[in-house]
Parts: structure tokens; sequence; C-alpha cells
């Protein structure tokens, strides 16, 4: 059965409350990985790991313990592409797939804009979690869960 990760140093506290609910639903096992404590509901299907600070541990850990089919929760795009390499799936907390297909230019544009900032250019940040956001995040995690469901013969 495929489980979910949460790279959840940066998940935004409502989207971790949809994930609480669905995973308590559906009886899907997830993980919440993080550099400090993370606060978890009593249940059987979520779990918290905490690691180790330092760049990238928490996604390092994840990639290695992700498999094929899984979901990976995640608005790192390198850590979406390593996933992706594996056999998972990436979701962003804004609801965005990212695909075989899409993530080699969110990659690219990522770098862009990285290149922009070090070069001294203010491109500012995402703007905050809105009601569209979180329910373009819950659709496409309905959408997952029911194919997990379809493969499990349910």
């Amino acid at each position: 059965m495929a489980r979910i990760w949460v790279d959840a140093d940066a998940c935004p506290v409502a989207i971790k409350e949809i994930l609480f609910r669905a995973a308590e639903r559906t009886g899907t096992e997830m993980t919440l990985v993080a550099n400090q404590p993370v606060r978890v509901p009593p249940s059987r299907y979520i779990k918290s790991l905490q690691v180790t600070s330092g760049f990238d541990v928490a996604d390092n850990e994840i990639v290695q313990r992700s498999g094929d089919g899984d979901l990976i929760i995640t608005s790192d795009i390198p850590l979406a592409a390593e996933v992706i390499e594996k056999g998972a799936e990436a979701l962003s907390p804004r609801g965005e797939r990212h695909t075989k297909a899409n993530i080699r230019a969110r990659l690219n544009m990522r770098d862009f804009m990285d290149t922009m900032r070090s070069s001294g250019m203010h491109t500012g940040g995402p703007p905050p979690l809105n009601q569209a956001d979180r329910k373009a995040f819950a659709d496409q995690l309905d959408r997952w869960l029911a194919k997990q469901k379809r493969a499990a013969g349910g």
C-alpha cells in the first residue's frame, strides 16, 4: 500500500489538517518528516519523524524512505524531482502536481529565480495560502486517494 510522506518543516498547518483528516478517514499511512518536533494527532496511521538539523537532511530521508506510488507533499522542487525519479508522486501544498512531464520546466524556473535573487533582484515570495489553494490541494489529494483505493480493489 502506498504511503504519504510530508516535507513537514514548511508545510502549512491548514494542509497538515487536511492530510490528518484524509489519512484517518482512509486508513492511509502518513509520516511527517521534519528537523524539529511536529505535533500529530493520536492515530495509528499518522507518525512524525524528527531528523537531525542540516541542509536537506529531511529531504534526503524522504527520498531514501519513499517508494514507487507513494505521495510526497512538498513545495521543494528538487525534492519533488528526486522522488518522481523513484516512481513516487509529488504534490505541492498549493495543489500543483509535479510530474515527469513538468518537473524539468519547474526546476529550470526555480534555478532562473535563484539566479535573479542572487544578482540582487527582489523577486518576492509566494502569496499566502488561500482558500482556492486549499481546495486545489484537497481535490488532488482526493484523486490520489481514490486511485489508491481502486488499485487495492476497493
